[in-house]
């Protein structure tokens, strides 16, 4: 099978390089390699472009924020399995894939997922917080909490026909789109239990106001997907975060 891997970015030169060579770097040899850049006005463009066609398909343009330039990769994309790696983001070694691909011919599920890190961004070797999706089960979303995003892979056919990123959620267009897949349409899932992937600690979701809108958009979302919850329930997924800070 091939896969196609989505990276978005916009104005962050420092580490798109770190993406895109975990990217290259995977002995999985069918992939689709795409990088959607918001139009960035640092040096981004110039570090994608220097490598030259080993990107399958780059583009450059404005966009309406990180969810739309998503969707526009996906609709580009046309391997029959989707990974997306955050630009700020990179894959623990050059077997991940290898090792996903083959998770999926052995199970036949829909997605796959898995465990991340994130790290600090001033020394990657650092561990400061362990994401644990084991004990995910899509009741799970009532409570605010999903696998961890990006080490999602599902196959291209369920984002064709159950739609994909929206556009007017700020933060938790992620969290909308793994209730839709997950707990509204059911698809499959197999849980590989490994670290897949390293983020670097930071991001659009750790401000006090960023917490906030995100807790809001979950319940949101719950609601509209008819999952039973409240603003109490989405926020008592703070102390089992937590226990992934003491963990490492």
């Amino acid at each position: 099978m091939k896969i196609s891997i989505i990276t978005v970015v916009w104005n962050n030169e420092k580490t798109i390089k770190d993406a895109i060579e975990s990217v290259l770097g995977q002995t999985y040899k069918d992939i689709e390699y795409i990088i959607i850049d918001g139009a960035s006005s640092d040096g981004t463009v110039e570090v994608v472009k220097s490598y030259g066609n080993k990107i399958s398909k780059f583009l450059s343009e404005p966009d309406n924020g990180l969810y739309d330039a998503m969707n526009k990769g996906i609709a580009l994309a046309t391997g029959d399995v989707v990974g997306i790696l955050n630009s700020d983001d990179f894959y623990i070694d050059n077997g991940v894939i290898e090792r996903v691909m083959k998770e999926f011919e052995k199970s036949q599920a829909d997605s796959v997922f898995a465990d991340l890190v994130y790290v600090k961004s001033d020394n990657l070797n650092k561990v400061v917080r362990y994401y644990d999706s084991s004990h995910f089960t899509p009741q799970r979303f009532a409570y605010g909490w999903m696998p961890a995003h990006p080490t999602f892979f599902v196959r291209r056919w369920v984002y064709e026909k159950y739609r994909l990123f929206r556009t007017d959620l700020k933060i938790a267009a992620d969290f909308d789109i793994l209730a839709r897949f997950l707990y509204t349409h059911k698809i499959s899932y197999s849980y590989m239990k490994e670290v897949l992937v390293k983020m670097r600690l930071g991001g659009v979701s750790t401000s006090l106001s960023s917490i906030w809108i995100n807790n809001i958009e979950q319940l949101r979302i719950c609601r509209q997907n008819s999952i039973d919850t409240n603003i109490f329930k989405i926020i008592s997924k703070y102390p089992s975060k937590l226990v992934g800070f003491v963990r490492k």
